[in-house]
């Protein structure tokens, strides 16, 4: 069902059933066999059943986060079947008037998010998290954001960049490859990728500035608004950014 064509199958039914019954606790105990399965998806011939087992898988990480049922190396190895899918999936069609949605872009960043929740991450992957959201940045497909991906990318951004263990350098440096090519920009018409680099930088400036607040799935309820550390620094990267299409920005 999770991989049915039919919206009304796949998006109305299987996934709240599923992200419901993780968030829960109802699939304790059986997080190893769903997550596995949701990587061996994500190898999916149909588009639908790809983005739909990142959405899960997501929500299968965050839940491991809690109960720290599963084997350490699990998670990370979960991370590697993520990231070959992400840097390299094609169609990122928000939606799709027969399919309903799809958000290859949105869905993954939805991941991102919760792998930089997972106590099983150390900085290597958290860094490696955020190089990953600079690929697939990049490597826009010539699809214009139209569906709220950016804010989606700009939520992961921060969740990731709000982990103690990062260091300036950690929290800043994934911003060159971005400065570098949007400098290299020339005049004319704004290529899709810089256009939704700059629109997810500017919704990222904005959590930088007023916190990241997730989601409590056991009450529906948002946590305070937690600080990114070196909040200045990311801040003021970002900003530099931004600023070099944007020279009157502040």
């Amino acid at each position: 069902m999770l991989a049915a064509p039919e919206p009304e199958v796949r998006d109305d039914t299987a996934y709240p059933v599923l992200a419901l019954w993780t968030a829960r606790g109802v699939l304790d105990g059986r997080l190893d066999v769903l997550g596995d399965r949701l990587v061996e998806r994500l190898g999916h011939d149909d588009i639908q059943a790809r983005t739909f087992a990142a959405l899960v898988l997501a929500w299968v990480v965050l839940r491991d986060a809690v109960t720290r049922e599963l084997p350490d190396e699990r998670v990370p190895r979960w991370l590697a079947g993520f990231t070959a899918w992400y840097r390299d999936e094609t169609d990122l069609r928000g939606y799709d008037d027969r399919l309903g949605w799809l958000h290859a872009v949105a869905h993954g960043a939805d991941a991102v998010r919760a792998f930089g929740r997972s106590p099983r991450l150390g900085v290597p992957h958290l860094r490696g998290l955020l190089d990953l959201t600079v690929d697939r940045l990049l490597a826009d497909a010539g699809y214009l954001y139209a569906h709220g991906e950016d804010d989606r990318i700009g939520y992961a951004l921060a969740t990731v960049l709000h982990r103690p263990e990062l260091t300036v350098p950690d929290a800043t440096g994934w911003l060159d490859r971005l400065s570098a090519a949007i400098a290299a920009g020339a005049p004319g018409p704004v290529p899709a990728w810089a256009s939704n680099a700059l629109r997810s930088l500017a919704a990222l400036y904005v959590f930088t500035d007023r916190g990241v607040c997730w989601y409590d799935p056991r009450t529906g309820d948002l946590g305070p608004a937690v600080a990114v550390p070196h909040v200045a620094a990311v801040r003021d990267a970002v900003a530099a950014v931004l600023r070099l299409p944007w020279r009157g920005l502040g």
